[in-house]
């Protein structure tokens, strides 16, 4: 075989096997690449929450059990479920939701939830409570509303931060 023949058979034998390898990995590549951009932990309260994730709401009770996070990394969408310990809406949530649909799903978290929207919790949050059971979810363009705020100005926790001199 020339040299140049060699070449073009090299390069082709190579341009489909890496074309054979993205139809196959495709898939489970798109799949891989979601996944790495979500969190999601479980813990036995509201306050164990709170202590191991900054990100957790505030309005959670301490004394909430068996609570479910998940979370995107990349922006402001959520996911809580958690077991109160009574059937009252917690502290930080008015009843009245608004129209924001969940973008994360979780097996635990039950589909058309997010439909029946019956709560506002902490300004962000649209929450259902079925008995004891608080599902509350969270969508980015709420996340990024409520964090828009005065230059340095942070709205989740109301402290103000100095500014740098130059």
């Amino acid at each position: 075989m020339p040299p140049k023949a060699g070449l073009v058979a090299a390069i082709t034998i190579g341009a489909v096997g890496l074309g054979s390898l993205a139809v196959v990995g495709g898939p489970g590549a798109v799949n891989w690449f979601k996944g790495r951009h979500v969190q999601q932990s479980s813990y036995d309260s509201g306050r164990a929450a709170k202590s191991d994730r900054a990100s957790m709401p505030r309005w959670l009770p301490d004394t909430a059990t068996a609570v479910r996070y998940r979370m995107s990394t990349t922006g402001g969408d959520r996911l809580l479920k958690a077991t109160l310990p009574n059937a009252k809406l917690p502290h930080g949530c008015k009843p009245g939701g608004r129209p924001a649909r969940a973008h994360l799903k979780a097996s635990w978290f039950p589909k058309g939830t997010d439909h029946k929207s019956q709560a506002t919790c902490g300004g962000t949050y649209n929450a259902v409570l079925k008995g004891t059971e608080l599902y509350a979810w969270q969508d980015n363009a709420s996340w990024v509303a409520a964090n828009k705020a005065p230059h340095g100005h942070t709205p989740s926790t109301g402290h103000h931060h100095k500014q740098k001199q130059h």
